[in-house]
């Protein structure tokens, strides 16, 4: 740890005073550097491509809470509401993003407890869950979107409620807007 040396001539002493330490974090979702337990700059984050190679598909800046660079996405319309209630589909400047991307997001997508139903019905599968973000990017009005059932769909949900809300909302041009994102989750039964 650095330390800042101060001398008093008044007292004849010398003093040490701890920095603030930063420590730089890798992991196969992303890296940057934390301050006290918080991610503090700008941290990168990764995705794997098909043929393997880690690619960023982020950059944000935690310090100043904001999108530094996204990778660029399907050209395709996306859910939003300009107005109150008013839903429509639109091309937008970027879609709604989990800070750290999809593998970050895994993190909290896959916190699931099987259900005993469906783990003695034999019931595997993905469940679709379609969550609004708005302008700040928090996340509410969690819905199944598509659902497999035998108590699945509840566990979903319930999981995406407890995402936090770390959501960078949808922008259309310079303005952000409420928009919404299907999250799925899979239920699949170990061996089987």
């Amino acid at each position: 740890m650095r330390y800042f040396f101060l001398f008093s001539l008044a007292c004849g002493l010398l003093l040490a005073a701890p920095a603030t330490a930063q420590k730089l974090r890798k992991t196969a979702a992303g890296s940057g550097l934390m301050e006290k337990g918080e991610k503090v700059g700008v941290w990168e984050y990764y995705a794997t491509t098909r043929n393997g190679s880690q690619v960023i598909t982020q950059k944000y800046d935690h310090s100043a809470g904001r999108l530094v660079f996204f990778r660029p996405f399907d050209d395709v319309l996306y859910p939003v509401s300009m107005a109150a209630g008013e839903w429509s589909r639109a091309r937008v400047t970027h879609p709604v993003f989990f800070i750290g991307g999809d593998p970050e997001l895994t993190t909290y997508t896959s916190r699931l407890s099987y259900p005993t139903v469906a783990e003695s019905k034999n019931v595997q599968g993905r469940v679709v869950v379609t969550i609004t973000v708005d302008t700040l990017g928090r996340a509410s009005n969690q819905q199944v979107l598509l659902g497999i059932g035998s108590g699945c769909d509840e566990e979903a949900l319930r999981v995406a409620r407890s995402i936090p809300d770390q959501w960078i909302p949808a922008r259309v041009g310079s303005r952000a807007v409420v928009s919404k994102i299907d999250v799925p989750f899979t239920f699949r039964l170990a061996g089987r």
